[in-house]
């Protein structure tokens, strides 16, 4: 089912939503949507390793393009990984389907000292053809969306090697060198900044930053060490184009993410979003925030459920999204409920969101 036809393209819809100007009907797209729950994803992953597939253009293009082609989602995000740029600083990397392993973790000034920053073009080329080559595919109606890991989330893998419960490397690290901590944040920081500006430049109409491990920490520890790093991020871009800032489990955080400066804040299905636009204000976006097990649910819940979401921002400055990446099972019908769903919401001039029962 096609959404209603619109006076304006779904790049024009996605950027009003951006700067919270009205809309005729809410963008939607889902995090972790180019993925495993459709079938000609896990077909083409069937040749290819995850790592092959990030780093050939034509593949990253094909896999970028398939929840489009299928879905018919208002935002394309580029297939890549958040640990491109720690391989690219000089970790070595291995991502494959038991998630992702860095051999040679992060544990000493010394270590900190050898990362390097590195050149986008020449360093992690493919990724910016993948982004050329898929604007290029699409045409000038779609917007296509670059992203990368925030410098917390991205010090957690370079730390503790992979994925920890409780994080206590990296904790540990904070804790007991806060001065070299900060470095590796700084760092990861400066690296960013022309990684995200050669997304930029390669087409990208807005980029992401992923802190998916941000609630892990106390409001204090986010405050003293975290914020500073995304705010250098988020200063040394600029305002080329929007930025979306995703924090996961950040409910305690909210009072200090909003701080960071980003145009766009993506949250968890944990975060009340009347909440969170109090506390942003009328001029920053919301992206978010239906919990992704919503959508092994019955039909009419995922119905009822998309549009109590939309109507908790009441239409204006708001991207409709998952509060977290697709899960792998998702039956490929219900993501496309959702995207229909949230599509086929009428934004009323009382700025209630009704179904469209045309």
């Amino acid at each position: 089912m096609k959404p209603p036809d619109l006076a304006i393209t779904r790049k024009e819809l996605f950027l009003r939503a951006c700067r919270c100007e009205p809309v005729p009907r809410l963008p939607v797209w889902m995090m972790r949507q180019a993925g495993r729950y459709l079938s000609e994803y896990r077909e083409l992953r069937a040749k290819h390793s995850f790592l092959q597939v990030c780093k050939t253009p034509d593949l990253a293009v094909e896999v970028s393009l398939q929840p489009f082609r299928r879905l018919g989602v208002d935002a394309i995000i580029i297939f890549s990984d958040i640990l491109i740029p720690a391989e690219a600083m000089g970790l070595p990397l291995e991502l494959g389907d038991t998630g992702p392993n860095l051999p040679q973790p992060v544990h000493t000034e010394a270590d900190v000292k050898k990362l390097h920053s590195f050149d986008p073009e020449r360093d992690t080329g493919f990724l910016m053809e993948a982004l050329r080559r898929t604007v290029k595919e699409i045409g000038p109606d779609v917007p296509v969306l670059g992203f990368a890991a925030s410098p917390w989330t991205l010090a957690c893998y370079m730390v503790e090697g992979r994925t920890r419960e409780g994080f206590a490397a990296v904790k540990s690290f904070l804790y007991h060198q806060p001065k070299v901590f900060r470095e590796l944040l700084h760092r990861i920081a400066q690296a960013t900044i022309p990684y995200l500006q050669a997304q930029i430049a390669a087409g990208a109409t807005a980029v992401q930053l992923f802190d998916t491990w941000c609630g892990e920490l106390n409001l204090d520890d986010y405050t003293e060490f975290v914020l500073p790093a995304v705010q250098e991020i988020i200063s040394g871009l600029g305002r080329a184009v929007p930025l979306i800032y995703y924090t996961k489990a950040s409910h305690h955080l909210l009072h200090s993410v909003i701080k960071a400066g980003a145009d766009v804040l993506s949250v968890d299905w944990r975060v009340p979003l009347p909440e969170l636009r109090r506390l942003a204000g009328p001029n920053v976006a919301i992206q978010g925030n239906l919990d992704p097990a919503v959508l092994f649910g019955p039909p009419d819940k995922i119905r009822s459920a998309t549009l109590a979401c939309i109507a908790e921002l009441l239409g204006r400055g708001h991207i409709l999204n998952l509060g977290h990446g697709i899960l792998q099972h998702t039956p490929v019908e219900n993501a496309q409920l959702f995207i229909t769903t949230g599509q086929r919401a009428i934004i009323h001039d009382a700025n209630a969101a009704v179904p469209d029962r045309s």
